[in-house]
């Protein structure tokens, strides 16, 4: 007899993406069909994402309101919903593994994604807009290049360029896009902040993976940690072989998303031999690193050792002042601060982080806001997902509201913005002022001088 749900901490497989079985489409149908139906008698997830409310409307609906008359045609619209957030898997699903159902959903929509970006070079669903918007690094040297430019395109008050956007690559004309620099992360690197040799955690040292989004769209994130880092004594270099992949994850592109694993794990491992540790700037990019590269390649020693000597930068600065102190020089902030927790560092399952490191700025109320603010990566901003992407955020939204703080910040750049959006419709007075990421307001509690973080 089955056992209903389990207690053990969820674990994850190996992702057998080279295997022909894993893209075949009747194989795929068939576990689609066997985890729908055990989604169908818990519904648990409910309340998350849409892919489970469409899901459950595509089985209610059904003439005999069961999975078996739901037609296979119909659970793309399933799929497409999936943000790959991983909170069904982390948070409220009884049965992932090492329970016998064995239900990875995170990692079913991925197969089936997979398996249409196969197909996708013969009349496919993964389009050549879409596959262009997912080249992050070609596109963040050409907008940088001009990015005056780039940045008045597509702005928010730019009505005639964002309808035509909308037209060419399906992007909602009302979604906060990010801003392009002229002068990235790694363009700064030189700009090496003063060492202090008088910090308790002095002698450490660390490469700070600079992101895609750090480095082109907001190297004030970058130029503060590094800043904070310095000042705690902990010398370290900017590296940026290429993008973690998360873009062409989302798209099922799993070849390519290896290529990037083996090109920055490769170039990462001279530094981590050098006594280095590897500090992510971007949540969605630590998780990569630490948890899905490692099961896209498990035999990779070099993606082994850069999981295991990676860490999300709220948890490298928890780290610094546990074992050994934090500088002093820390001031209050006046008005206290909201933090969103994002999703991949939930995911991340190292504790709330982020909400720990602001807790560490005296005198400063942190208030915290656990629920998804709907952004979802790139399928928040498409034309089809705008409006529910807002919805979905809508909780979050009014809880940071609510909390009246001076700041609203998430460990997710992307999120802070839609947050803000979704803080904008519903009030009239106005918003919080928002801030990408939590280490931006350390290095301000420190008086660190900071980036300014207008594109240049």
């Amino acid at each position: 007899m089955s056992k209903e749900g389990s207690l053990a901490a969820p674990t994850r497989h190996p992702i057998p993406w080279t295997d022909p079985a894993f893209l075949d489409p009747d194989k795929i149908d068939a576990e689609l069909r066997r985890v729908f139906d055990i989604c169908h008698g818990c519904r648990r997830c409910f309340n998350l994402c849409d892919s489970f409310p469409r899901l459950f409307d595509l089985i209610d609906d059904s003439p005999s309101g069961e999975l078996d008359t739901v037609p296979s045609s119909e659970f793309s619209k399933v799929v497409d919903a999936c943000t790959f957030c991983d909170m069904c898997f982390m948070t409220k699903c009884p049965y992932v593994p090492p329970h016998e159902f064995d239900l990875d959903f995170p990692h079913l929509m991925l197969r089936y994604r997979a398996a249409e970006h196969a197909q996708s070079g013969v009349g496919g669903k993964v389009g050549f807009n879409q596959k262009q918007l997912a080249k992050t690094d070609r596109n963040g040297k050409l907008a940088g290049k001009m990015a005056g430019l780039a940045n008045w395109a597509t702005a928010e008050d730019n009505f005639g360029m964002r309808n035509m956007l909308g037209d060419l690559a399906g992007i909602h004309p009302e979604a906060a896009l990010p801003k392009y620099h002229g002068k990235t992360l790694m363009d700064r690197r030189g700009e090496i902040p003063a060492l202090n040799t008088k910090a308790p955690a002095h002698g450490r040292k660390a490469v700070i993976y600079a992101t895609c989004f750090a480095n082109y769209n907001e190297p004030a994130m970058g130029v503060a940690a590094r800043a904070v880092l310095a000042h705690n004594g902990v010398e370290t270099q900017i590296v940026y072989p290429s993008c973690c992949g998360m873009p062409l994850w989302e798209q099922g592109d799993l070849a390519q998303v290896a290529e990037n694993a083996r090109k920055v794990a490769g170039e990462m491992a001279a530094w981590i031999d050098q006594g280095n540790a590897v500090i992510a700037l971007v949540p969605s990019c630590a998780l990569m690193l630490k948890f899905e590269w490692p099961l896209l390649l498990p035999d990779d020693e070099d993606v082994r050792r850069l999981s295991e000597n990676t860490y999300d930068i709220t948890e490298y600065i928890v780290s610094l002042a546990r074992d050994a102190g934090l500088a002093p020089g820390l001031a209050p902030l006046p008005g206290g601060v909201t933090l969103h927790l994002a999703c991949h560092a939930r995911a991340q399952n190292m504790g709330a982080k982020g909400a720990e490191m602001l807790r560490l700025i005296p005198d400063t109320e942190v208030t915290v806001v656990e629920r998804c603010s709907g952004h979802g990566g790139a399928w928040g901003i498409m034309q089809e997902n705008f409006e529910v992407a807002l919805k979905v955020g809508k909780p979050a939204a009014r809880q940071a509201l609510k909390a009246d703080s001076a700041w609203v910040v998430s460990e997710c750049p992307l999120a802070a913005t839609h947050l803000r959006q979704g803080m904008e419709r519903l009030t009239e007075d106005e918003v919080p002022r928002t801030v990408p990421h939590p280490i931006i307001l350390l290095a301000q509690a420190y008086g660190l001088p900071q980036e300014d973080g207008n594109p240049s």
